[in-house]
């Protein structure tokens, strides 16, 4: 009896496992929301191009389609390299890499949008505020006035409230002044 529980929750697993897999493929989904073309991905397998400072050499070249110069500046390449010109061997170069290590290492301005970006984030966040309180806030309390403070504190002084450790042992009763 074990073994057969044991059996039929493994094929149960298994057939859970296939209709997760087939619910969940690109077809279906695309299909489900009445989509019948299939996007465009990138294919990972293939070799890519990337200029990164970690990644010394890509897995392919910058250009890969080469024009008729180019073809006769890789023949050239061949040959002695003391016969090349500079412009030449600068040629060469980008056609195999899109940037130099310099023009990697040059820092972007991309802080200067950051930095934008906080700016009118915290202005209008500004501007919510000011709203908020000029119109959707009620006014303020008359209890919040210097006066009613005031008033207040002598009541309480008054009424001797917490005389030990509190208020009105901060206040001298002869001489009507704080300690």
């Amino acid at each position: 009896m074990c073994m057969l529980h044991l059996t039929t929750g493994r094929v149960g697993c298994l057939l859970s496992k296939q209709v997760v897999v087939a619910l969940t493929s690109s077809g279906a989904r695309m299909s489900s929301h009445g989509h019948h073309e299939v996007s465009d991905s990138v294919d990972m397998s293939q070799p890519m191009y990337w200029d990164r400072l970690d990644t010394p050499l890509p897995d392919r070249p910058w250009k890969d389609v080469l024009d008729s110069t180019d073809k006769s500046l890789k023949q050239k390449e061949k040959g002695p390299w003391t016969a090349l010109s500079k412009e030449e061997k600068i040629a060469l170069y980008r056609l195999k890499f899109n940037h130099t290590y310099p023009e990697m290492k040059r820092p972007s301005h991309e802080w200067k949008t950051v930095i934008g970006g906080m700016f009118i984030f915290f202005g209008i966040t500004g501007l919510v505020v000011f709203w908020q309180g000029h119109y959707v806030y009620p006014p303020q309390p008359h209890t919040f006035g210097e006066e009613w403070q005031a008033k207040q504190v002598q009541r309480m002084l008054d009424m001797q409230i917490n005389p030990i450790e509190g208020f009105s042992a901060q206040w001298d009763y002869k001489n009507k002044q704080w300690k």
